[in-house]
């Protein structure tokens, strides 16, 4: 019995050494992942070059809500999970894109597109830390030829 339980859970590593074992199903909520295993290529360990463990962890804790959940935890507990500082929205969405989770790539993306609605743009660029590169003559030109981008 325990053979088959220990088939059923992958370790995955992360960037910075640190290991998380998690079930089978839920590291298949990764396409990378089940790609890797469908491909025979997930001998004991997965390592993730391009995720650190802070953010696999969180990564997997998404996956076990989703995975585990019968229609998935619900808006409140999305909403809560990505209410998060803006540097681990952008980690989750790298590490979403690069494990090929769909699911979370469209929920941190939500939020960072809720984040600009309705804003100017130099509100956006102050809450990303954008530099405007345009000089004010280049500027005038934008707004000139596209208006219906600005309504500040």
């Amino acid at each position: 019995m325990s053979n088959n339980t220990e088939k059923q859970m992958i370790t995955l590593q992360s960037s910075d050494g640190e290991e998380f074992l998690v079930k089978e199903t839920v590291a298949k909520m990764s396409q990378t992942i089940c790609h890797l295993i469908e491909d025979g290529c997930a001998q004991g360990s997965i390592s993730l070059p391009n995720v650190t463990g802070k953010i696999l962890a969180k990564v997997i804790e998404y996956c076990e809500k989703h995975v585990f959940e019968q229609g998935g935890p619900g808006e409140d507990w999305d909403r809560e999970f990505v209410n998060v500082d803006q540097a681990i929205i952008f980690d989750l969405i790298r590490a979403a894109d690069y494990l090929a989770i769909q699911g979370l790539m469209d929920l941190t993306c939500k939020k960072v597109a809720d984040q600009m609605a309705n804003k100017s743009p130099q509100e956006i660029r102050k809450l990303f830390n954008i530099e405007n590169d345009y000089t004010p003559e280049e500027e005038a030109a934008v707004r000139q030829e596209h208006p219906w981008a600005f309504f500040d």
